[in-house]
């Protein structure tokens, strides 16, 4: 990986958009600096810190930070992947959407785009006013900021740094490296982790945090990442023999392929969901105050039934996503079209159901290997107080983002020094 960004960074071309995608990043980092008005951070702050391991604590993960301390980026790129998973969901089951993303081309991928803007912005709204209603039911509003002009001003606040955060990974995208949305995602999760590191080695040496339990913790967190990049690129490749054809006094086809099939094809958004689903009793009890040995013990994150439930909606949305995205009769009846078939298979229903049983296999294994990155945290936090005190910003999901973003960004330079010793050589 080292090796790749020394020999972009000698390409001029490549060096600038190397340089481009850091600034941008830069003046993400710097409007997560930036208060909105109307806001006691400190109490704020201090508030949050009772909400790590809930669905607002991963928003806070999420956004760098900046979700506790009211920023302008507070709401960081949240609005925009959900916009994106609700229209991608829209476009299996509305057929017009369908017919616009698969048939339009270019045009037509065009459209979806601005539908997903413009649905970032009426997330973003919603999300900005739920926001405003939570920090003013918790009095974290200073003594000027009581009256509607106050509200109009964070609510807008909120939404258009959501939408300016949007259009910075769009210029990443057009102008940088590429994957914008995902560099700056990579970019608030690396930037809790030296605080999170210095917070444990600050345990270990103040007693309060056994120093075999942080060691077992990086070792798990490095065994974590060597999984992670031995699966990432794991696929399970289905042999794929086209037939012969004469066209003319041409001879087609006759060419052996496969077609292949991701391991982890549903990548974190299986993590994701499920999180936010198995935190939200905690996050009701917090929200509410509830009290009570059972909300007690159903808000806590260090159980063998939470680590449970966890892993079995993990489980559960990896079969989702995975229908969602990979169709075995869709996959069937396009090989038949093009006269390619399975060895051993006859065209149509036993192709789809021969598919479909590979892919229940794959995805149960890629299930698997999400629990294993998620419940680690949880399960270390059990038996140590380690896990809470690093926080969710070293659990799976944001390990699982951090490697991942950065492989893609690896292929993405070595695809663009590719393609530039190509043109060189074709000029």
């Amino acid at each position: 990986m080292f090796k790749t960004f020394a020999n972009a960074w000698r390409i001029a071309e490549i060096r600038k958009k190397i340089l481009f995608t850091l600034f941008i990043v830069l003046l993400y980092r710097v409007g997560n600096a930036v208060p909105v008005p109307f806001v006691n951070v400190a109490y704020l702050q201090e508030y949050f810190r009772s909400l790590e391991n809930t669905v607002l604590g991963l928003y806070n993960v999420m956004s760098g930070g900046a979700f506790s301390q009211a920023t302008i980026f507070a709401l960081s790129i949240q609005p925009y992947i959900n916009a994106s998973i609700i229209i991608q969901l829209l476009c299996v089951a509305i057929p017009a959407l369908e017919r616009l993303s698969k048939e339009g081309g270019e045009e037509g991928r065009k459209k979806i785009a601005s539908i997903t803007r413009y649905s970032t912005v009426g997330i973003a709204l919603l999300q900005g006013f739920a926001y405003y209603m939570l920090i003013r039911a918790n009095s974290l509003l200073t003594s000027d900021g009581q009256g509607v002009w106050a509200a109009i001003v964070i609510i807008a606040t909120f939404c258009a740094g959501s939408a300016l955060i949007m259009w910075l990974g769009e210029q990443i995208t057009e102008f940088g490296i590429g994957n914008g949305i995902s560099m700056i995602l990579f970019a608030s999760i690396v930037s809790r982790f030296p605080s999170s590191i210095i917070s444990t080695i600050s345990g270990v040496a103040g007693g309060t945090v056994a120093w075999w339990a942080a060691l077992l913790t990086f070792l798990g967190a490095l065994a974590i990442i060597v999984l992670i990049v031995f699966v990432n690129d794991a696929e399970r490749r289905i042999p794929v023999q086209y037939s012969k054809r004469v066209v003319g006094r041409k001879m087609y086809g006759g060419q052996s392929t496969h077609l292949p099939m991701k391991v982890n094809m549903s990548g974190v958004m299986p993590i994701i969901f499920a999180q936010s689903i198995a935190t939200l009793p905690g996050t009701l009890v917090r929200l509410f105050g509830w009290t009570g040995s059972f909300w007690q013990y159903i808000s806590k994150t260090e159980t063998w039934t939470f680590v449970i439930c966890y892993s079995l909606l993990i489980v559960f949305f990896g079969y989702f996503y995975s229908t969602i995205q990979f169709n075995p009769i869709e996959i069937s009846n396009n090989l038949r079209k093009n006269g390619g078939f399975i060895p051993g298979y006859r065209p149509g229903k036993p192709t789809s159901e021969f598919i479909q049983k590979v892919l229940n296999k794959i995805t149960l294994f890629g299930s698997i290997y999400l629990c294993i990155i998620a419940a680690v945290p949880y399960i270390v936090g059990i038996y140590s107080d380690t896990a809470s005190r690093m926080g969710i910003s070293l659990g799976g999901t944001s390990i699982i983002i951090v490697v991942g973003v950065a492989l893609e960004t690896v292929q993405a330079l070595e695809s663009q020094m590719l393609m530039r010793h190509y043109k060189g050589f074709l000029e």
